[in-house]
């Protein structure tokens, strides 16, 4: 059976405290490094932070949150959900990443991407007009430090570099990067020119919806001539002892959050019927351990990956609720999506 890598993700959504009160941002920050240690330390295969700059979410410079993960865990790897690559300098985010694969023994495992909004441009002086060609240039420039020594490269987002070094440089095992997608058939070419790993972000409907997503990826390997490498899929979800208490517990936090953003948006309302639907036959990987196992395993079979990240905070869930659905994804979803795909390819 192929190795199936599973995972966590958070943005360090701002918490209730245990008076009901949202948090501050530096508790929440803590407590995403106390979640973090705790995935380590009964299995899970990765953590990923997203980042945002925003009030809703308190992470917003992941890789300083990730080095203070690697001081305290030994073995999870550690990566973005996503970085915000364009309107950062993808130097200045090599050289973090490839500081923090150092100092945590090659545990660095960064995913780029676009982002679902769009504070960072206003806030680092980009225009949204240049979106697909801030991302294209540099991720381009991105790829090009992580496997080469020296750099030469021009384009019209940034100055040039001519065989320019950068430091620290990665060593000879290099370091595993992903690009998160959100269902573009461009994004996935572009995943594949550049050599990289494909993360596809499934926020709503069926899984198996993105299954053209994978057969382009595969012809896109074969037509380019690149390599086909593991494809990871990214959604949300929330675990606890019984369906009912998984769902009672996530709805008025996930329709909080929804609500704000939908707003913004311009949104339908969130409503308690359009959540279960979502939880029922959607991209809500909600319930007891045994239905949320069943359900990545299914996706899992479906699509054909190798990764499932499952994005376990939304909206303002205390920080106990948060550490109980760890337990019980390390602690019983893992080994039974691991048993469940074991029995199938047996």
């Amino acid at each position: 059976m192929t190795q199936i890598s599973l995972g966590l993700d958070t943005f360090g959504d701002v918490s209730h405290g245990p008076d009901g009160q949202l948090q501050r941002m530096d508790q929440t920050l803590r407590e995403v490094l106390d979640q973090a240690t705790l995935a380590d330390e009964i299995g899970i295969d990765f953590i990923g932070l997203g980042e945002h700059h925003r009030a809703d979410f308190a992470i917003s410079a992941p890789e300083i949150v990730l080095a203070a993960i690697a001081g305290r865990t030994n073995r999870i790897k550690l990566g973005t959900a996503v970085t915000v690559l364009s309107t950062d300098d993808p130097v200045r985010v090599f050289q973090r990443f490839s500081t923090l694969n150092a100092v945590s023994g090659g545990r660095a495992e960064p995913i780029l991407g676009r982002g679902s909004f769009t504070e960072s441009y206003p806030l680092f002086g980009h225009d949204l007009q240049d979106y697909e060609q801030l991302f294209e240039e540099r991720l381009d420039l991105f790829a090009k430090l992580t496997r080469e020594p020296r750099v030469t490269w021009s384009g019209e987002t940034r100055s040039p570099l001519i065989n320019q070094p950068v430091f620290p440089p990665l060593g000879p095992e290099g370091m595993t990067v992903w690009v998160g997608v959100g269902g573009s058939p461009e994004s996935v070419v572009r995943v594949v020119r550049q050599d990289l790993q494909l993360m596809l972000a499934i926020i709503g409907g069926d899984a198996a919806r993105f299954a053209p997503y994978i057969d382009l990826y595969h012809r896109a390997c074969s037509q380019l001539g690149k390599p086909v490498r593991p494809i990871g899929v990214h959604s949300p979800g929330f675990v606890a002892e019984t369906d009912e208490k998984a769902q009672e517990l996530l709805w008025p936090h996930y329709a909080d959050m929804f609500g704000r953003i939908g707003r913004e948006r311009g949104w339908p309302p969130v409503t308690k019927d359009r959540f279960l639907a979502e939880v029922q036959h959607g991209a809500l990987y909600v319930g007891a351990p045994e239905t949320v196992a069943r359900k990545i395993a299914r996706t899992i079979r479906t699509l054909g990956i190798q990764r499932f990240d499952m994005k376990y905070s939304t909206g303002p869930m205390p920080h106990t609720d948060l550490m109980a659905c760890i337990r019980l994804y390390g602690g019983k979803v893992i080994p039974m999506v691991q048993d469940m795909l074991a029995d199938k390819a047996a």
